[in-house]
């Protein structure tokens, strides 16, 4: 089925190809030694092939496709999954790849080895493949060179694009129908040639059809009969035109003459149409050559494209149904995380957990009907083919699949009436078989087992056929109605029961798979919401014993625990993550800090030791004049207050390194009766003033509004002051027509310029300046921002042009530092 060549070696590419590393496949790709074709299909396997045959872009590589079936060899399969890994990452990283319509030109290779000359249709064909081959050595080109090597290297270093052999087909042959007339120089110099005598034809019968054979003529045309230029002539006058009569018409009235005078030159046009075609020949003779020469090359060429096309159809099928690659084991165990059945769609597939072969290689699965458990069932199977047939799986990365050599399934109603079989017995021929053929190495899985029969003997069939598969440890998943299989599941070590969730309020099945909980039935809880009355379910219940009625209710006390534990499990894991996003926020936020300390620190070190060096350094210049006066006999009174200077320079260099601050407190301790909204107030630690904005809360904070900054102060860090509300008359009309000064306007001692142009700044500083001056404020304060300095310089310059201001500066550290101008107006 498969095999590796050590290599392959092409001289005229210098091609070395080591095939350990290109995977080859034979033209039956791993048919008829594993899994029995009746598993496949009641798996639904075909339909996973057909998805997989859409991804496919060549006739070949969709062959490929068709015929892949699941192997049995674990280094096959591990490479398989590699590869088809490899080409998922490169989907994501550089988008798809198309491999064309790469068409198998196996037969006309085989024409060159023994010497034939291909057609033109041929080597097109062979053309196509070198320029599918170079585009898809483009896409293979990494975009950067420590990018780590992969399964798909090798087969991509392998592909020869042969550029100059596909440029070279195209410079000849323009199309299926044309070859060029550059292709040779003798096939220019016969066309030209050509082309010469078809004038001179053309000259010599247009002379005669509008000359003097005109009046004899049907039809002023020329036409060509059996290859040869003609003149339709009457019959009446065929006399009057010698020459040669090719044909005439049906009715026998126009005849198709070739006059004698361009016999000659139609003979010289036949000779070179035979000319022509021998230089055609002549060229497709040398490019079939050119082709033999690189015969191996492009053998591997469609070998290795055809392969690559098979790989990336498994990995755009992965990227399709958002699949992982699956980790395989030769132990029997599957492990499978949040796995998905392939052919439901994604948003309404339910993801399960499905374990199997570790601690129990016995799984049974209970629960009412259409609640998921032939799904669960066919989903172990389905993926476990998928995974053998180097496929990804639905499923979460690390999920685990064994490897087995066969997989039985007896799933779903196979009467037959032909063969005059009741659903009883076509269930057990299938099982008969699997008794006699499967092994540590199978998978088994049943759907209802022991249906179709009485219930009592079924469910002693289904735990005797049970016991005989887990006797011989065969992995085996079984799904069923019967309360005995439950009871054998809990009493058989290595057995374990699972059950398909259903929601008996909604009368919905949540299609979750819960192993190691034993499944109801529900038929009583079911039957009493859909309004079957509660007298017939009574003696329905009075039927059952009170043993299978007790265990009935042990199974219904199990689930609602277990309801109760899952909740409490997810309220626990959301505290926890809580807990963890917290610990993480309070992690940050200690080595902010600490890097923040760690910053001050370093900052204040080199502070204290560019003033200790200073201090060192004047100190040492005081010490030399100290030298100098006592050598110059200088008198006390210098040195003294040489000696003070310096003292006052230590005292300086002291509180540089260490400004206690003094906190200033209130003149009068407030409490929440004396403060109330729009107050004036100062807040003593910022040395700003502001307005209350809000009262007191049972704290003693509160916010306070200052100029654009509003915060959250104490109460004990606010002092009351006195701001008189300096109000400016303002013009009021009465009903008699005349004015009178009646109303006061209020004028606020701060205007706020942020975010405005220059020019409709100063339009509204203007107005503002005027109702200032005019309510006699004595100083102003303008916020403009630091910005780019633009409006605070367009404002410096209108307040040096106005009267009315005495003066203005930049705010000092308190208030607003260069963002604001403060501005004193004249009296």
């Amino acid at each position: 089925m498969f095999f590796f060549a050590k290599e392959i070696y092409c001289e005229t590419t210098s091609v070395r190809v080591q095939r350990q590393h290109v995977f080859l496949y034979a033209a039956a790709v791993l048919t008829g030694e594993f899994m029995n074709q009746k598993a496949l299909v009641s798996l639904e396997y075909p339909k996973i092939i057909e998805k997989l045959t859409e991804k496919a872009s060549s006739p070949m590589g969709k062959e490929l496709c068709r015929n892949l079936t699941p192997s049995t060899d674990i280094e096959q399969i591990r490479l398989m999954q590699t590869q088809t890994k490899d080409a998922l990452t490169r989907l994501f990283q550089k988008g798809s790849v198309s491999f064309g319509s790469v068409k198998d030109v196996r037969g006309s290779l085989k024409r060159l080895e023994i010497g034939s000359t291909l057609g033109i249709v041929e080597i097109l064909a062979v053309c196509a493949l070198l320029e599918n081959t170079s585009r898809v050595k483009a896409y293979s080109r990494k975009d950067r060179n420590d990018a780590p090597a992969d399964s798909l290297d090798a087969m991509f270093e392998g592909l020869s694009p042969l550029t100059p052999l596909s440029s070279e087909i195209r410079r000849c042959i323009l199309s299926e129908d044309e070859i060029s007339d550059d292709a040779s120089p003798g096939l220019r110099s016969v066309r030209r040639n050509m082309k010469i005598t078809n004038d001179r034809i053309h000259t010599q019968l247009s002379g005669l059809v509008n000359g003097s054979a005109r009046n004899y003529l049907q039809d002023s045309v020329i036409t060509m009969r059996n290859g040869r230029y003609c003149i339709p002539v009457k019959a009446e006058y065929k006399g009057q035109v010698p020459g040669m009569i090719h044909d005439q018409s049906s009715t026998g009235s126009t005849l198709f003459i070739e006059p004698m005078a361009v016999v000659k030159l139609n003979n010289d046009m036949r000779e070179l149409e035979l000319q022509e075609q021998k230089e055609i020949e002549a060229v497709l003779a040398s490019l079939s050559e050119q082709i033999a020469a690189e015969r191996e090359a492009v053998s591997l060429n469609l070998t290795l494209m055809v392969q690559l096309d098979f790989i990336f159809a498994r990995a755009a099928l992965a990227m399709d149904m958002n699949g992982s690659e699956p980790v395989f084991n030769e132990e029997g165990r599957i492990r499978l995380r949040q796995a998905r059945h392939p052919l439901i769609l994604k948003k309404k597939a339910v993801p399960i957990d499905i374990r199997l072969g570790d601690e129990f290689d016995l799984l049974i699965i209970t629960g009412p009907n259409t609640g998921g458990k032939t799904v669960s069932l066919k989903t172990a199977g389905l993926l476990t083919l998928m995974g053998q047939s180097g496929l990804h799986i639905p499923a979460l990365d690390r999920s685990e699949l064994a490897l087995f050599h066969e997989i039985y399934a007896d799933i779903g109603d196979e009467q037959s009436i032909e063969q005059s079989l009741s659903t009883f017995s076509s269930h057990m021929t299938n099982i008969v078989s699997f008794l006699d053929k499967a092994d540590r190495n199978s998978l088994v899985l049943f759907d209802e087992l022991g249906a179709g029969t009485d219930p009592t003997e079924g469910a002693a069939l289904a735990i005797s056929i049970l016991s005989y598969l887990h006797q011989k440890g065969i992995r085996t998943m079984a799904t069923t109605h019967y309360s005995e299989l439950k009871v054998y599941a809990l009493s058989t070590p290595g057995v374990e029961n699972a059950c398909c969730e259903f929601d008996v309020e909604t009368l919905r099945p949540t299609y979750r798979l819960l192993i190691g909980i034993p499944g109801k039935s529900n038929a009583f809880a079911i039957s009493s919401r859909l309004g079957l009355s509660d007298e017939i379910i009574q003696k329905a219940r009075e039927q059952i014993s009170e043993q299978d009625e007790s265990f009935e209710d042990v199974i219904s006390s199990l689930e609602e625990n277990r309801v109760t534990l899952e909740k409490e499990r997810q309220e626990a894991a959301r505290y926890k993550e809580e807990i963890r996003q917290l610990k993480a926020q309070l992690e940050a936020r200690q080595e902010k800090l600490d890097s923040q300390k760690d910053r001050i620190i370093r900052q204040a070190n080199e502070e204290a030791h560019k003033i200790l060096e200073e201090a060192k350094e004047y100190a040492d210049q005081t010490m030399k004049l100290f030298h100098k006066f006592q050598k110059d006999h200088v008198d006390t009174a210098s040195v003294e207050r040489e000696r003070q200077e310096l003292r006052k320079r230590m005292d300086r260099a002291e509180k540089k390194m260490s400004r206690p601050v003094e906190k200033k407190q209130p003149k009068k301790q407030l409490t929440a009766k004396d403060v109330h909204p729009g107050d004036s107030v100062k807040v003593l630690s910022m040395n700003l003033k502001g307005t209350v904005g809000s009262r007191p809360d049972s704290k003693g904070f509160l916010f306070v509004q200052m100029g654009i900054i509003r915060s959250k102060v104490h109460i004990s860090d606010l002092e009351l002051i006195d701001e008189p509300v300096i109000t400016a008359p303002s013009l009021q009309r009465t009903g008699a027509g005349k004015i009178r000064m009646s109303k006061s306007a209020s004028v606020s001692t701060e205007i706020n310029l942020l975010g405005k142009t220059v020019d409709e700044a100063v339009a509204e500083l203007d107005k503002y300046l005027d109702d200032a001056y005019i309510a006699h404020l004595k100083t102003v304060r303008i916020v403009h921002g630091k910005g780019t300095g633009a409006l605070r310089k367009g404002i410096h310059n209108y307040l040096r042009r106005q009267k009315h201001v005495d003066s203005f500066r930049l705010g000092e550290f308190g208030e607003g530092d260069a963002g604001v101008t403060i501005v004193e107006l004249k009296k």
